[in-house]
């Protein structure tokens, strides 16, 4: 098992295929290196078969790393791999709860992204265990978009009990890490500075 970077202590990693300079199992690879707190899998583009294929790949390289594996959206395909943590749109958290309640029993952590005050306390009554909250500094991933910041950050934060994690234009060699965590987050999720270490 990989000493953990202190860097990563917390940080939840974040994939997008699209962005690495390398083969995507190879940066995965390179990414559980440094021991994230845990590795979300976010390749939204992909069938729910493909992603089920990857995600296979993955667990196998996050597994002997000891790093956490996240699933997104897809939660049926967490259910058949036996992954007991899933990370869901806000549309998607709402729908599970309107269900049998059997995804519910059987997820040890579900994570929901949010933009707004409102939508933090929505996914917190709703059951989400922690909250992604975003953007929060100028990414290219949203470059029409004004980021948040940290105000907005904060007033997140102060509305729920559950840990939130901050997104959006953050590395890991930088202050910012700290900053988030000054504003009352739990963490960091970064991306693209994930995908091309």
């Amino acid at each position: 098992m990989c000493e953990r970077n202190d860097l990563y202590r917390n940080v939840i990693a974040v994939t997008n295929r699209k962005l690495c300079g390398r083969p995507f199992l190879q940066q995965i690879g390179r990414v559980c290196e440094n021991r994230p707190a845990a590795l979300i899998l976010r390749e939204k583009d992909l069938s729910e078969g493909a992603y089920r294929t990857l995600a296979e790949d993955v667990r196998t390289i996050c597994d002997s790393a000891g790093v956490k594996l996240i699933l997104h959206k897809y939660r049926h395909t967490a259910l058949a791999l036996g992954i007991h943590a899933v990370h869901l749109p806000l549309g998607d958290l709402t729908a599970m709860n309107g269900e049998d309640g059997a995804y519910r029993g059987f997820f040890e952590e579900i994570g929901c992204s949010v933009h707004s005050v409102q939508e933090a306390r929505r996914a917190q009554q709703l059951g989400a265990d922690y909250l992604i909250a975003g953007h929060i500094y100028p990414t290219d991933c949203k470059k029409d978009l004004p980021p948040r910041g940290l105000n907005f950050l904060r007033e997140v934060c102060g509305a729920v009990s559950i840990p939130v994690y901050a997104i959006g234009g953050i590395h890991p060699d930088a202050d910012q890490i700290r900053q988030v965590m000054n504003a009352g987050a739990a963490g960091a999720c970064i991306m693209s500075a994930a995908m091309r270490l």
